[in-house]
This record gives C-alpha cells, sequence and structure tokens, in this order.
C-alpha cells in the first residue's frame, strides 16, 4: 500500500473495547499514539455481520445542527513513529460474531500495509495491589516469555488474532497487564504506561511514554486516599501485597539457584525454632 520510495518497516498493534479492555488501558495505547504522532485513519472493517447492536450500541450525536448515528466500527490509523517506522494501530469493539473471518479481514489488511509483526494488547482484572509494579504477562510467537505462565480458559479477539497472524507467518507479540479490581472499571493509568513501555522495549524505536508517568502516579494516589477511608479495604490490599512480595521473592530465588533455595530454609528454621512451643496450638 506504501509508495517504494517511502518504504519503511511497519508493525501493526491491536486493541479492542469490552471484556479484553480492563479500565481501557489497551485501547488507550492507541489513543495515546494517535494524539502523540502524526496519524492518519486509513481503513476500516465493514461493521455488517460482526455486531450484536442490542450489546455494541450505536450512538446518536448532533454535529453542527445535524443528527448522526455512530456504528460500532474497526478503525486502523497510519501512525508515523518516524521516518523508517510506521504502526498501523487498529481499533474497535471486540465482534460479537464472526471471529475468524474478522480476524482474516483484518491480516488482509495487515497485508496491504505489508505489515511484518503483529501485536496485540489487553488487559484484565485480577487480585493485584496498585501499591507494586502492575503483572505483565508477555508471549512472543505463541510463547510465553514468562514460564511460569499458564492461562487454560476463556479467551478473546485479541489472542484469536494472535494465533491467527502466527499461523500466517507473522511474527506476534501478545501484551496484557493486570489491573487492580478492587477500584472498579475508571481509567487505570498506570496500566496504559505499563503497557505503552512494554511495547516501546519490544520494538525497534522508541516510543513516548514520559507523559504517562505524572498520569500514573497521580491515579496511584488516588487509589491511596481510597485506601485510606476505606479499612476493610485496606487489610485486603496488605495481604495482596504480601503475597506478591512472596511470588517476587520466590522468582528471585529461583534465578538464584540452589544455595539461594538452602539459605531459605536455613531462615525458615532459624524463625520456627524463635516461636513459642505451643505456637502451633495458637488461633
Amino acid at each position: 500500500m506504501y509508495d517504494q520510495a517511502s518504504k519503511h518497516r511497519v508493525a501493526m498493534v491491536c486493541a479492542f473495547d469490552g471484556w479484553n479492555d480492563a479500565c481501557h488501558c489497551a485501547t488507550d495505547v492507541i489513543h495515546q499514539l494517535v494524539s502523540r504522532y502524526p496519524s492518519t485513519e486509513v481503513a476500516h472493517i465493514n461493521r455488517d455481520g460482526y455486531y450484536d447492536y442490542q450489546v455494541s450500541r450505536p450512538i446518536q450525536c448532533n454535529i453542527q445542527g445535524y443528527r448522526r448515528i455512530l456504528w460500532p466500527q474497526t478503525t486502523f490509523y497510519d501512525i508515523a513513529v518516524s521516518d523508517t517506522f510506521h504502526i498501523l494501530a487498529e481499533m474497535g469493539p471486540e465482534p460479537n460474531y464472526g471471529w475468524i473471518e474478522y480476524c482474516q479481514e483484518s491480516l488482509r489488511i495487515a497485508r496491504e500495509y505489508e505489515v511484518s509483526h503483529v501485536y496485540t494488547l489487553g488487559s484484565m482484572f485480577a487480585d493485584c495491589p496498585h501499591t507494586r509494579p502492575l503483572p505483565m504477562d508477555i508471549m512472543v510467537n505463541g510463547e510465553p516469555v514468562d514460564e511460569e505462565y499458564e492461562h487454560n480458559g476463556p479467551i478473546g479477539i485479541p489472542q484469536v488474532l494472535d494465533a491467527s497472524a502466527e499461523e500466517e507467518g507473522y511474527a506476534t507479540t501478545s501484551l496484557w497487564v493486570s489491573v487492580p479490581k478492587y477500584l472498579g472499571n475508571n481509567d487505570c493509568a498506570l496500566g496504559t504506561a505499563q503497557l505503552l513501555q512494554a511495547l516501546s522495549r519490544s520494538m525497534p524505536v522508541n516510543l513516548m511514554t514520559e507523559h504517562l508517568e505524572n498520569r500514573a502516579e497521580q491515579w496511584r494516589s488516588h487509589a491511596d486516599i481510597i485506601l485510606r477511608n476505606t479499612p476493610d479495604l485496606t487489610k485486603y490490599v496488605e495481604q495482596l501485597e504480601r503475597e506478591y512480595d512472596m511470588r517476587e521473592q520466590a522468582r528471585h530465588i529461583t534465578k538464584q539457584g540452589s544455595p539461594a533455595v538452602e539459605q531459605l530454609v536455613s531462615d525458615a528454621e532459624e524463625f520456627l525454632r524463635g516461636l513459642p512451643h505451643d505456637f502451633s496450638e495458637t488461633k
């Protein structure tokens, strides 16, 4: 689709409203890219046959005194990150029907723009504390970066598109962030920031992420205020912090190898020797 005279590398980045977009973190990454770089709306996927309008309802608005109905649709943007690197961004509501055909249509547009790498973004609610880095799940060409990661259960259109792209020979990267479910579905700036930073690290160019750091800190400060005014929630988050720290310690020990494991056992035995003899009988 591009002229040979303006040849550059193209990566496709995809995010979808709905079940795969907790706190709008994934689609907000696309919004950030479109607003920060020269961007042009270049393609759409026809809405017919993909959406249940009782679930993804059209929106009525008035533009300069004229009524207009906006139907759910998928939009593609050409984002010029640099002279030698562009992003083809795909964003829209998760389709209700025809996922296989939808993915085929998405990849047809990817071929037109000579995409070499397909990135899919997602965010999900989880039991994780806002006071720690949010958990990230990353897969490259269908393989998890973290060997401990394994997902068995429902999936959304990002996973189906990732698998379809891999089957067609594309390099693929799947990036997901977990956000604290106890804070509700309001925008999570920290989740957006971590997704964008992870996307930047996996690309051949550095993306602009600094502008999100203040937003992320404000989000965390707001969450702190909620905690201070909700004692029961404070106890819950403290438990999540302990669980998070234990997992991180276990991961660190695994990387260190056998001597570190032996030291941990020794420390645990010393701790137990210091407990009262009737400790096991206490409740």
